[in-house]
Formats: C-alpha cells, structure tokens, sequence
C-alpha cells in the first residue's frame, strides 16, 4: 500500500510517518492481493485537538475513518481500530457484490476467521424503529431552525424552492450546516 501522508497546520516527522505507515500497513493481512491504491492521510492539529482522517479508495469500496483525542498516536491507533472494523463488517457483502458483478469467484477481502476474532460476522443490520411523519414544505433556513428547535443533528422536509423535492439538512461536525437534495 502507498501512503500519502500530510499534515494540516503541524508537521509531519519521520517518526510520526513511519508510526502512520506501520500501523496501516497492518491492514493489508485483510486483503486477497497487495493493494495497489494509495492511502490518503491527514494528519491536523487544531486547538490541542489531534485529528487523524484516512481515506483508501478500493475497487467499488471505500474505507474512511477519522478520529480525534489529545494524542496525535492515540487517534492513530484509533482510526486503525474503526478501519479494521468496517473491513469486518463489510467482508461478506462486498466479497458477495464482486462476485455478481464479475461472474467468477473473487474475493477482495481475505476469507479467514482467524482474522475475525473467531467470530461469525453477521450480514444483516438491525432495525430498531422507524418513525411516520408528513413532510412540511418549507425553504431551508426554516428547516434548520425547525432542526435546531427539536435539538436533531439532521431534519427531513419538503422544500418549496426545489419544487417541493425531499431534502435532508445536517449540522456538520464544525458547527456550519449542509443540504442534501437529490439531482433529476
């Protein structure tokens, strides 16, 4: 795996890139094949705050995760953590995606329960509630101060600037807010 490792207001050390690419190079045991994509890294300090974000884009799948602590090495460790957790949640069903797509048996993901923990990955998730309710048509900024009022980070309307379309707003980690609208 290649990494292209950066930092955004800080510096990135020798130590701190050789730590990055040890720790990532460790993912590569859940994998069929060498992968031959590049591992984007972003290493960010902001306000003591530690962040960590990874991005590799793989053939029909891409893993992301980021974290944030007070150590830059903890969030390192952690974001490792939640990457081998989706290849273990995911295994199964992009494993089954390829070989539809395909027509043969390929595996991008390596079949090994060793790597699992031992345990049987389940391939469903759980729904736990759904809730019914009628779409008020209103413009954005009425949507997000009707958000912001029943203390929701996303809120699901009918906008009438978008010819009455299902939009979703959401309060971004940073505090500003964004739109999702579907194209035609």
């Amino acid at each position: 795996m290649k990494f292209n490792i950066r930092g955004a207001n800080m510096e990135v050390t020798p130590s701190l890139r050789e730590y990055v690419e040890k720790k990532l190079g460790k993912l590569e045991r859940y994998f069929e094949s060498p992968l031959t994509s590049e591992a984007n890294v972003t290493l960010r300090v902001v306000k003591d705050v530690q962040r960590v974000e990874v991005t590799i884009p793989l053939t029909g799948v891409l893993l992301r995760a980021e974290d944030k602590s007070n150590d830059m090495y903890a969030s390192i460790d952690a974001v490792v953590d939640k990457l081998e957790r989706q290849i273990r949640k995911h295994k199964t069903r992009v494993n089954r995606k390829l070989r539809q797509e395909s027509g043969q048996l390929k595996n991008y993901f390596v079949e090994d329960p060793a790597l699992n923990g031992g345990a049987a990955e389940e391939d469903s998730f759980e729904l736990v509630r759904t809730k019914r309710f009628t779409l008020k048509p209103m413009d954005v900024e009425e949507a997000i101060l009707q958000m912001n009022m029943i203390g929701h980070n996303f809120f699901v309307f009918s906008n009438t600037e978008d010819s009455e379309n299902v939009n979703v707003v959401y309060k971004r980690h940073d505090g500003t807010y964004g739109l999702i609208e579907p194209t035609s």
